[in-house]
């Protein structure tokens, strides 16, 4: 087994533990693999070991993978923010786009969506922490954004996707999570179908999965520190 793979099973082991620990199935929580900064041949040794869903974070690096990993059957994920003239590329390649933070970027990535393809499977990315220096769609101003996603016809809206404070201690880890969770049951409240909480990475993914999250954001733990 090559050490990615082992890697890859010891982070879906931290899963299934974090699941089974607060009542969860494992299956309802998936694995993102995330591979930015690191070359497709690393994709391409994740995508042996049956890892499927990978996440980029930089447009063109992404484009250059989904290229050269073409033969495979990966299921893409974009995260992040998304600058609006980049949206034409991840409109085209992407499965799922985890960073819609405002309406122009939704609407530049429906008109840009191919028609032969999918609805494209987004999330709103929510500055939880109120951190200037990230972004996200204020927890407050969620719902109105959400309403105006909807009604775009090449988007599915799927969820709520959250970067929180980097923490150490897991009890102020599950406490943002729990404010994501809480953020998403308002808006089922309010009429507004979701399924999916895009929250967890590699130091954080236990106090993620025991708050609900559906989709973990993994970089590090599988392919290694970046440089």
């Amino acid at each position: 087994m090559s050490e990615i793979c082992t890697r890859i099973e010891a982070v879906r082991t931290r899963i299934r533990t974090a699941a089974q620990a607060t009542g969860r199935k494992p299956e309802t929580v998936g694995l993102v693999a995330v591979g930015k900064t690191f070359p497709a041949a690393a994709i391409r040794a994740a995508w042996a070991c049956g890892q499927r869903a990978f996440g980029e974070n930089y447009v063109d690096e992404f484009a250059g993978k989904a290229a050269e990993l073409a033969d495979l059957d990966i299921e893409w994920h974009f995260i992040g923010h998304l600058q609006s003239n980049k949206t034409r590329k991840v409109a085209a390649l992407a499965h799922w786009v985890h960073g819609i933070d405002r309406l122009s970027v939704a609407e530049r990535l429906d008109r840009q969506r191919p028609p032969e393809l999918p609805p494209l499977q987004v999330c709103l990315q929510v500055n939880i922490s109120g951190e200037t220096s990230k972004s996200g769609v204020a927890p407050e101003t969620a719902t109105a954004l959400a309403q105006a996603v909807i009604a775009l016809p090449r988007l599915h809206l799927r969820g709520l996707m959250a970067l929180p404070a980097p923490d150490n201690d897991p009890t102020v880890q599950r406490a943002a999570f729990a404010r994501v969770r809480t953020l998403k049951d308002a808006l089922v409240d309010a009429g507004i179908t979701l399924d999916t909480l895009s929250m967890g990475m590699s130091g954080d993914l236990d106090a993620a999965v025991a708050e609900g999250a559906t989709l973990v954001r993994i970089g590090t733990a599988i392919f290694g520190s970046r440089a």
